[in-house]
């Protein structure tokens, strides 16, 4: 493989030193950006572009080709592609997200699942990691992610996206035993889909819990937490003569900090609601950190985008084991431009925390 010319992302999620702290944006291959809106009409819809190997790297590369401050790329595909590829039939529909055809109801429809085959069932995926990879030529790291076993198993039994996780959570409390089995099933088929990607050429990766902070603190360890450190304790740590770090990132997972910090990643994603000097006062030299912008201040002006992300990085402090993201992805109406500012304001402001 190429060598990487720029490795400041996984210097810093394993706190070796840096000359700034590396920056990338979750969603930064996305629909605030004219050229991948062009390239989605391109592809048709959604589905077709993520499962089109080609054109998910063209998407990926699309941000660094605008944006030369980014340290890192982030493949392009979904956090639903193990429910689907389980036979849930994913779709999306106008205006309302993700959908699934079928939906998980019973112990019996759990037990019908398969587990997922990286290569056989989800090769398309790794098509696109091993295209993106040898596009980039050593540009930057590439981050392959999944989302968690919790994560995936609300869409599964609510059919698509929730306000309140009503199925899902009466599963959790009526019948703990499925809720497990089908957990335990998606933590088989995440292990081996993340280590799927990191033999294809992904170089770091995410467990996406976006809705872990849902939860209440006991059903967060036992129905999320504890199927992600499984997930940790099975994936491939060294590949291409390097670490591969993992980075766990719970929406709404602040108040957790202590336990995620034990669950054998190298690095813990925030949301905006934590405050990261407190953050890193908790976790000490356990983890690194990465986030967290509001991306709502990415409405703002170019000015108060820096002056917030001078209080970030104020509040982080000096020494590695930072990268600056945002607290959750971007959003569709946010001016480029404000984009541009905010990866530009955290290389120019942050060297002084690196002399």
């Amino acid at each position: 493989m190429t060598a990487l010319k720029n490795d400041r992302f996984l210097r810093a999620l394993l706190k070796q030193p840096v000359d700034v702290t590396p920056i990338w944006m979750m969603r930064q291959a996305g629909r605030y950006l004219p050229e991948y809106r062009a390239t989605r009409a391109k592809a048709g819809d959604f589905v077709s572009l993520m499962k089109n190997p080609e054109l998910a790297c063209e998407v990926t590369i699309q941000p660094l080709d605008r944006y030369p401050q980014l340290d890192a790329a982030i493949l392009f595909s979904d956090i639903l592609t193990i429910p689907d590829a389980m036979g849930q039939g994913l779709y999306f529909e106008t205006g309302e997200g993700p959908r699934f055809k079928k939906v998980i109801s019973s112990l019996a429809d759990i037990e019908a699942l398969p587990v997922t085959d990286a290569e056989k069932d989800l090769g398309y995926v790794m098509d696109a990691v091993r295209t993106i990879r040898r596009e980039l030529n050593g540009r930057v790291p590439l981050i392959g992610f999944s989302g968690s076993p919790w994560t995936l198993a609300t869409y599964m039994v609510e059919g698509g996206s929730s306000k309140d996780f009503r199925k899902t959570k009466a599963m959790l409390y009526d019948n703990p035993q499925a809720m497990h089995a089908l957990l335990d099933k998606l933590a088989q088929s995440v292990t081996a889909y993340l280590n799927g990607q990191i033999l294809a050429g992904a170089q770091a990766v995410q467990i996406f819990d976006s809705w872990g902070g849902a939860l209440s603190a006991a059903a967060y360890q036992e129905f999320s937490l504890a199927y992600m450190k499984k997930i940790v304790d099975g994936l491939i740590r060294e590949h291409d003569g390097r670490r591969v770090p993992v980075i766990l990132f719970t929406k709404g997972g602040g108040l957790w900090l202590e336990s995620l910090a034990d669950a054998g990643a190298e690095a813990l994603g925030l949301d905006w609601t934590c405050d990261i000097g407190s953050a890193r006062a908790r976790v000490g030299a356990k983890v690194a950190l990465q986030g967290n912008m509001d991306p709502a201040v990415l409405y703002a002006k170019p000015a108060a985008i820096r002056a917030e992300v001078a209080r970030i990085l104020a509040a982080y402090g000096a020494g590695s084991g930072h990268v600056f993201n945002l607290g959750h992805g971007i959003t569709p109406e946010v001016d480029p431009a404000h984009a541009g500012a905010f990866f530009e304001a955290v290389h120019e402001l942050s060297a002084q925390y690196h002399q």
